[in-house]
Parts: C-alpha cells; sequence; structure tokens
C-alpha cells in the first residue's frame, strides 16, 4: 500500500543517542538489524527517506528516543534538552514538511514548563501533538511521575483546548518494581515489561477521571494497545464489581474504545490486529513500524499483506492519521 502514514518513528540528537543504545548494553553484539541504530535513528535525510520510498510510507510522525527526557533527574536538565530535541526536530521537518511531522518531547518534571512547551512547538513549529516516554523521573531513580496525578491537571487541559492526541510510549519499570523477572532478563523492555508498565499507566489515566472531564482528548498507545484490547473487559468488568472507590464514571472499555487510538508500532501479528478491531473498530487503529528498532521493511510488508478488507487497510494505512492529525497530505 502506498502513502502510509507511520507514527511511532524515532530520532535522537547526541544528547540522547547513547539511551537508544542503552537497551541492548548487556549483548556482545548488536542483533544484525540494529547493527547501524545509533546511525539509523540520528539520520533524518538519507536511508530513512530511501526506506519511506521504497516501502509506500508517505509520511512519518516522527519522536525522540526513550527514555530520553523521561529518565533525567534534574528538572532544569529535562526542559534544558527537550527544548533542544523539538528544536532539532521542528528544523528537520522544516527542511521536508511533505515527509515529516513532529511529535513534542516534553519535561513532564515540570509539568508548567512542560505545558509552555507543548504550546510552543504547536504554535511554533506546528507539531501534531506530545510524545512522552512513560513516567518522568525526578530528583531520584527510584521516583516516578505518572500523568494522572494532580500536579498534571493543567497540562491534560491543555491538551484539551489544543485538541491535540498524547502519545503514551512505553519505558520499563522502577528498578525496584522488576523483582517478577530476576533471572530472566529477556522478559525486561520491549519483550513484556514495556507492555505491562505502559498499559498500567494508562489504566491509571483511565481511572483518574481526565476523560470524563475532558472527553475529547485522545491517547495513543503502541504495540496494538501494549495488552489491553486482549483484557480490557475483565478489568472493566472486575473494577465494576469490585468499585474500591475508582473516580472513572464510565466503564474502562467505554475509554479505551473512545478516548484511546492504538498503533501497528512492533507487533505485527494479523490476530492481535483482528482482536483491537474486534474491540476498539479500525477507527482507532493506525499504522506504525517503531523504527529503527523494528525495520520498515517487516512492518510494510505485513501490512501490506495483511488479509483485511481493503477500506479497513485504507484507514489503518493513512485515513485515520490524517483526521486525527489533521495532515493536508
Amino acid at each position: 500500500m502506498n502513502g502510509k502514514i507511520a507514527l511511532e518513528e524515532h530520532f535522537a540528537i547526541e544528547a540522547t543517542v547513547d539511551d537508544a543504545l542503552a537497551f541492548f548494553k548487556a549483548r556482545a553484539t548488536l542483533p544484525p538489524t540494529l547493527l547501524n541504530l545509533r546511525e539509523n535513528i540520528l539520520d533524518m535525510r538519507n536511508q530513512r527517506l530511501e526506506q519511506m520510498d521504497q516501502y509506500g510510507i508517505e509520511m512519518m510522525i516522527i519522536s525522540l528516543n526513550a527514555p530520553a527526557i523521561q529518565g533525567i533527574l534534574s528538572k532544569e536538565k529535562a526542559v534544558e534538552i527537550a527544548k533542544m530535541a523539538n528544536d532539532a526536530l521542528a528544523e528537520e521537518c522544516a527542511a521536508n514538511p511533505k515527509r515529516f511531522a513532529g511529535f513534542a518531547a516534553l519535561p513532564m518534571q515540570d509539568p508548567e514548563a512542560a505545558t509552555a512547551e507543548l504550546v510552543r512547538c504547536v504554535k511554533d513549529f506546528g507539531f501534531r501533538g506530545a510524545l512522552c516516554n512513560g513516567y518522568s523521573q525526578l530528583n531520584d531513580v527510584e521516583n516516578a511521575l505518572y500523568y494522572d496525578l494532580p500536579q498534571y491537571n493543567d497540562f491534560w487541559a491543555e491538551l484539551s483546548k489544543l485538541d491535540l492526541p498524547f502519545y503514551l510510549h512505553p519505558r520499563s519499570p522502577l528498578p525496584s518494581q522488576t523483582k517478577s523477572i530476576e533471572g530472566h532478563p529477556w522478559l525486561i523492555a520491549s519483550a513484556w515489561l514495556f507492555s505491562v508498565e505502559t498499559a498500567t499507566h494508562a489504566l491509571r489515566l483511565m481511572g483518574s477521571g481526565i476523560f470524563d472531564k475532558y472527553p475529547n482528548l485522545n491517547v495513543i498507545l503502541g504495540h496494538l494497545g501494549e495488552l489491553l484490547p486482549a483484557n480490557i473487559w475483565r478489568t472493566s468488568h472486575r473494577i465494576n464489581v469490585d468499585q474500591l472507590g475508582c473516580p472513572a464514571k464510565r466503564p474502562f472499555s467505554d475509554y479505551l474504545a473512545n478516548n484511546f487510538y492504538i498503533t501497528t508500532s512492533g507487533n505485527f501479528r494479523l490476530s492481535a490486529m483482528a482482536a483491537a478491531i474486534m474491540e476498539m473498530g479500525s477507527d482507532r487503529i493506525m499504522f506504525a513500524t517503531d523504527y529503527p528498532f523494528e525495520q520498515i521493511p517487516m512492518a510494510s510488508t505485513w501490512f501490506d499483506n495483511l488479509e483485511i478488507g481493503e477500506e479497513e487497510k485504507q484507514k489503518i494505512g493513512r485515513s485515520n492519521a490524517k483526521k486525527l492529525f489533521s495532515l493536508e497530505i
């Protein structure tokens, strides 16, 4: 399929690129598909565009690598690096506006500064929303700030006013929260813990009441929903049965279907796609590759050959993103 829009596609600047490599620091060598990871994640004008052309991707909405800003313990440094990254991304988008758009990287350690940076990126650069790499750490490696906390109320109000989506991208849990995989390092990060951590964060947002207060808010999850489409009925059902003071006014399954979008990033499986369509509908699913951690040829070839209806394929591959982000392409 030509004309695809891909929207979990990463880049780095020199100040953040080591974070991209850190996921693989325990390996003696990188897997063959990631041998050029540093070069690929820094590149915006050469092989990235060549692969987009070859595999029918018209536009990428670009975001900063993980955890980057979210892992910076200093509030002031987080603000500084976020602005640096956003300025660099804005330059690349301006140089190639028909091929690239941007998600703002935000210093959520400082909610007021994050809100101001979001507004700057939208008004000055035309960015299409924000992407944050999970919770933010502040002052201490064991201090996690989740975005259902009261200090983020004004941030969500501004995002609602701008009517732009928020991409909640994964990161691993805090080091102290990984006891369940001790001795099983293959379950860390993208193989398992990314999805568990991110789905839990998303459920916290659902339970906080922000979607009741701001019903136009949209949160995007990658990897075909970080396990939620397959399990949302049971979660929603048990919360309804047990109560326990949850502030949410509607079933969690309603929030997933009406306030969340999901993407195909790094989850190239028809059965997972079918489950997501059954739970959320094809209007709430969008194409993504998770480049350069996943490969454009694999993601695109899988999607282009999916045995789903052509109308659904066009929605997921292009028109849903075009509508959500008001893209004039």
